[in-house]
């Protein structure tokens, strides 16, 4: 298929041609009906398949092939995208360790009237992906930004959890450790909305045992894994559950994950109040750990995770029930 615009040279060629861009554009921005305003590009912020490349949309694929050049976080991802739908525009390279020098030319790029589209690995950009400083920095002076929607990590973990969960937050990575990581644990226990966690491979054990100590062990949760690619998995249970599994290696820890927690006003609200009024007994615990134990979990991970949720002393839980 034939581009509706002809393809431009490499950035930083355009730049070189276009010396005096940024003073005629300072002078413009003063001038809201200058036309040097209505010359300048848009930028499309375009939405790609989180792993399935049959879920591009057609709209998507359209600006792909028709806008100036597009900006992609890795260009030999983008390249397979674009060999599967005949996308010949070109490419360069922006992500979150570019040099300065490469937002420079982008924004040049749209000052001087050509259009750009900014795409990521998967998803969306600036949803726990590059792209933010972009845009905020286009739009800033006064120039278009286009959403471009598509597939969507967040969207397709709620809608295959199995939870109600018509509110919802989205967290994206939590902090690796320190007081951050505790504090952000602690709203998603106390949040009456679910929330969408995304997390890696090695990390998901231990991130599943910290939201169950923050939660609560039987708040309701669900795993899920590679969505929309091959492989695709979703492991639906409670948080004490899910916790021992991962940790047992009863869940694959191999490609990308997104970890949905239940609201505390969901199912889970009932053992987070009565908790509140009547702590469980030492006999219960252990014999929660008992529980876990059964179920394939060592002795001292299932200690902590009963302790970690119902506040029990640890030495004793260690106790035969």
């Amino acid at each position: 298929m034939k581009k509706a615009s002809p393809a431009v040279p490499p950035v930083a060629a355009s730049v070189a041609a276009r010396g005096g861009a940024s003073a005629a554009l300072s002078a413009a921005v003063s001038d809201p009906e200058s036309p040097a305003l209505a010359r300048r590009g848009r930028l499309f912020i375009v939405a790609t398949p989180i792993g399935n490349l049959g879920d591009v949309t057609f709209r998507a694929v359209e600006i792909l092939r028709t806008v100036h050049l597009v900006a992609a976080e890795d260009t030999r991802l983008t390249r397979r995208l674009f060999a599967r739908y005949e996308i010949t525009t070109h490419l360069v390279s922006y992500h979150a360790r570019s040099a300065p020098g490469r937002e420079v030319e982008l924004l040049e790029h749209m000052r001087s009237g050509s259009d750009l589209a900014l795409v990521t690995d998967a998803g969306t950009p600036m949803v726990s992906d590059p792209g933010g400083e972009l845009a905020g920095a286009w739009a800033a002076e006064g120039g278009t930004v286009v959403p471009i929607p598509g597939a969507s990590a967040v969207l397709a973990a709620l809608v295959a959890s199995g939870l109600a969960a018509p509110r919802w937050n989205f967290e994206g990575f939590l902090p690796r450790s320190g007081r951050e990581r505790r504090d952000r644990l602690s709203r998603i226990g106390a949040d009456e909305r679910a929330c969408v966690v995304y997390e890696a491979p090695s990390r998901v054990p231990v991130t599943l045992s910290d939201l169950a100590g923050a939660c609560g062990g039987e708040r309701r949760a669900a795993v899920c894994r590679e969505l929309t690619k091959l492989h695709e998995e979703v492991v639906r249970g409670t948080l004490a559950e899910l916790a021992v599994r991962a940790a047992s290696g009863n869940i694959l820890l191999r490609g990308e994950f997104a970890i949905v927690v239940e609201g505390r006003a969901g199912a889970g609200a009932a053992s987070v109040s009565s908790s509140a009024v009547a702590a469980p007994t030492m006999a219960e615990g252990r014999a929660e750990v008992a529980r876990l134990i059964s179920a394939g979990a060592k002795r001292s991970e299932a200690v902590r995770q009963v302790a970690a949720s119902s506040g029990l002393d640890r030495r004793e839980l260690y106790r035969p029930a």
